[in-house]
């Protein structure tokens, strides 16, 4: 079980607003939400005249904050001294959460490499993982709008959750392979309408966090959990400068 706080038995998963330690029902309470908050969330991107970190942040607690008290503030507020992982992939320090979504914000918008590099940006938003829960429905949000504006999208519908995760595994290891942006640019077609979006992200399969391998947490202090971000940031080779 995933208990970053170490509050478990009393706070429930995740300090949510309910205290349920039932992860099945949390994650459906979650599930729920973020489809009863997709309008709002869309909208809310779509008045963005450039898209911001702080924009990334008020998608999430738009989203969660019916669950999660600290829906909308990431790691670097709410637990710093924790490494958060997936297996044996790290995502990066709480201090450079910012500085991995601002980086992939960068290549989205300032540099236009959105329509020939999708999968290396959403590579930086999954690799900074700002929250404890809901970044992959936070980012697949903002990602899709960055498409749009780029006029282009990305057919969710016709991934599927196995290859993509395996994908994006590979992407955060090793950024600069272009592993991400290989599945992905065969499903880059047109720009799909915003008014299309909410029944089509709203239903698609792995959203509800179901199935999905659970996130680990451990401290910076311990020598061993420094050795292993130390060593796979060495591996990722990849430098947000």
């Amino acid at each position: 079980m995933f208990d970053p706080f170490g509050d478990f038995e009393t706070a429930g998963y995740l300090r949510n607003t309910s205290a349920e330690k039932d992860l099945a029902v949390v994650k459906a309470v979650e599930h729920t939400l973020f489809r009863a908050q997709l309008p709002k969330a869309l909208a809310l991107l779509a008045k963005c005249r450039t898209i911001t970190y702080e924009d990334f942040l008020n998608v999430h607690g738009l989203l969660f904050s019916g669950l999660y008290p600290w829906a909308g503030r990431d790691r670097a507020a709410v637990i710093p001294e924790k490494a958060i992982s997936k297996g044996p992939v790290y995502f990066c320090h709480p201090r450079d959460c910012r500085r991995a979504v601002e980086d992939g914000l960068r290549w989205a918008q300032g540099k236009g490499e959105m329509s020939t590099r999708p999968g290396f940006i959403m590579g930086l938003f999954a690799y900074g993982h700002p929250f404890l829960d809901g970044n992959g429905r936070t980012m697949l949000l903002v990602h899709s709008e960055l498409c749009f504006r780029a006029g282009m999208s990305v057919d969710w519908t016709r991934t599927q959750k196995d290859p993509y995760l395996r994908a994006l595994t590979q992407e955060l290891e090793s950024p600069n392979a272009g592993h991400l942006d290989t599945y992905l640019l065969p499903f880059v077609g047109a720009p799909i309408p915003r008014a299309q979006w909410q029944a089509a992200l709203g239903v698609m399969p792995g959203l509800d966090g179901i199935n999905i391998e659970a996130d680990a947490a451990a401290g910076y202090a311990d020598p061993q959990v420094a050795s292993g971000y130390a060593e796979f940031e060495r591996k990722r080779g990849y430098e947000i400068v």
